[in-house]
């Protein structure tokens, strides 16, 4: 009861920020509502707002206002730009992850550890270096001498994630009930779409276990450093890590400044982007320009700096060859074989017709490709391929989302970074090496290895397993043997019996119409019957 009792009151200041903003016109533009729109003209800002700010503003606006995980959620929905009309997507990328800090994390920290806080810590500094929707940063020291980050979750959020996000499953399903537009979006979808990567957000032992395998895979490059997670000191709902020092990428003109090779920083970027994709299939899915930061040690080689490492992606390798083999027929404009690669990826349904998906994928590319070559977007081609294939019922995988948005930031990143950037210069060489893995000797060679260790194991196994298969073999054939020559006598008394009947009725028969008798009280058919059964056992027998 206080649970419903809470959920009403949070319903009721929803509904309050909603009207603030002027997003109850939104609402009562619903058809099914037409009767009463006229209720619009009851709510006090309707008469002073400020009309010249857009829907998708007013829209960002209030998600800011109504909290973190309502911030969260449209950031999320940022990413959906494959569903999303163009103004709101556009606005709800503005949403930064910046919200007010909770007060006493240090004792939030004390809590999940249950030791005394000054074994671990020498110094912790309580005003927090940032903060989000889920958890927030602060500067600390350990008591061996580190300097380190603490990220901690904010208190009660998992409670608050699942009181909010009830709320926001009903919002769906009453506008999915109602909205046609809605109905397209797949409003309850993405919901389930967003609790699913919120949730996963809020054991940090994940996150933490994500930056050891990414730090892993560059071990050794001089392309991107991933901060070092300190174990011990790790929980579900603290992580400490070491503490970076770098320039925030967004800080282009200090960039510049500092006398850093834009062009080579640039080309980094996409070079660490493409590495993740084609030869990790593991790939930070959040690098926005918050989570970036630039080592400038070496001005004419400067490092990437990554953070936060919650959202992760990952591949598999028909996810590969999707990307891969798609990439590379659209900038050769191969627009059949995009088609045909669809069809047998099984990502579009196996009866689609492909001269008609070929069509509408020429539609949509072949503008864009009247720009240069370092003009196109990766971002925007793979959405205009979404868009396409939702059409034709196409299921988009979440993890192509989440590589569609990441490839979004770093090619906005790295324009920022270096205007005349060659996107496809960068990335082209990434996907013919992947290619040439894939076919020819080398890669028969390599599936041949890889495939060493499972022969290793069948080979000593085999002979007893072909022992066991030819006597299952000669097992059948004598059952099957068995069985024939069982159904063969069946048969043969059968046609016994039946001739014999055939006889005994025939001969009743005649016997009646030769002698114009009662078949069954005449003395003559009862001998003609004792003739007819002698006649039948002896062709029987």
């Amino acid at each position: 009861m206080n649970n419903s009792i809470t959920q009403l009151i949070r319903f009721i200041h929803i509904q309050y920020v909603l009207a603030k903003h002027g997003l109850d016109e939104i609402v009562l533009d619903l058809q099914v509502l037409s009767p009463i729109q006229f209720l619009v003209y009851l709510n006090p800002w309707y008469w002073i707002r400020n009309r010249s700010i857009s829907r998708g503003e007013r829209l960002r606006l209030a998600l800011i206002e109504l909290g973190p995980i309502f911030v969260k959620f449209g950031q999320t929905l940022s990413t959906r730009r494959d569903l999303l009309p163009e103004d709101i997507a556009d606005e709800l990328a503005l949403l930064q992850d910046k919200v007010p800090p909770f007060a006493n994390a240090k004792a939030a920290v004390a809590k999940a550890y249950k030791v005394p806080f000054n074994t671990i810590f020498e110094s912790f500094d309580e005003t927090a270096l940032a903060s989000a929707s889920i958890a927030q940063v602060h500067v600390a020291r350990l008591c061996t001498g580190e300097d380190v980050i603490v990220k901690v979750l904010r208190p009660n959020v998992e409670k608050i994630i699942k009181r909010d996000i009830g709320l926001l499953y009903r919002f769906a399903g009453i506008a999915e009930r109602y909205s046609i537009m809605a109905r397209h979006l797949h409003v309850v979808d993405l919901v389930s779409e967003f609790e699913n990567t919120t949730l996963a957000e809020l054991d940090l032992n994940i996150e933490a276990s994500n930056a050891s395998a990414l730090k892993r895979n560059f071990k050794g490059s001089d392309l991107l450093h991933v901060p070092e997670i300190y174990w011990p000191y790790v929980t579900s709902s603290v992580i400490v890590m070491e503490h970076i020092h770098g320039v925030p990428i967004g800080n282009v003109d200090e960039l510049r400044a500092l006398g850093v090779d834009m062009k080579v920083l640039a080309e980094r970027g996409v070079e660490i982007f493409f590495t993740q994709v084609f030869r990790d299939c593991f790939f930070h899915a959040d690098m926005h320009p918050g989570n970036i930061f630039v080592d400038v040690h070496n001005r004419k080689q400067p490092i990437y700096m990554a953070v936060d490492f919650g959202i992760m992606g990952a591949l598999s390798p028909n996810d590969q060859h999707y990307l891969a083999s798609n990439l590379l027929a659209f900038f050769k404009r191969d627009y059949r074989k995009v088609a045909l690669l669809h069809l047998e990826s099984g990502w579009v349904p196996a009866d689609t017709r492909v001269e008609d998906f070929e069509a509408a994928v020429r539609s949509v590319c072949e503008p864009i490709f009247e720009r240069p070559l370092k003009d196109i977007s990766f971002g925007k081609l793979l959405l205009r391929l979404f868009q396409v294939g939702r059409k034709f019922h196409m299921e988009i995988q979440p993890q192509l989302l989440l590589l569609e948005k990441t490839l979004f930031h770093i090619e906005g990143l790295g324009r920022q970074l270096y205007p005349e950037l060659d996107l496809w210069a960068t990335a082209h060489p990434f996907l013919e090496k992947w290619m040439h893995k894939q076919v020819g000797i080398r890669a028969n060679l390599r599936r041949l290895k890889e495939s060493i260790p499972l022969w290793a194991k069948i080979l000593p196994e085999l002979p007893a397993t072909l022992q066991q298969t030819l006597k299952s073999i000669q097992d059948e054939k004598k059952d099957r043997k068995e069985n024939e020559e069982a159904v063969s006598r069946q048969k043969k008394v059968g046609l016994r019996r039946g001739l014999g009947a055939g006889f005994l009725i025939a001969g009743g028969v005649g016997l009646g119409l030769l002698n114009g008798i009662d078949l069954f009280n005449a003395t003559e058919a009862a001998w003609g019957m004792i003739g007819l059964a002698i006649l039948l056992l002896v062709t029987s027998w």
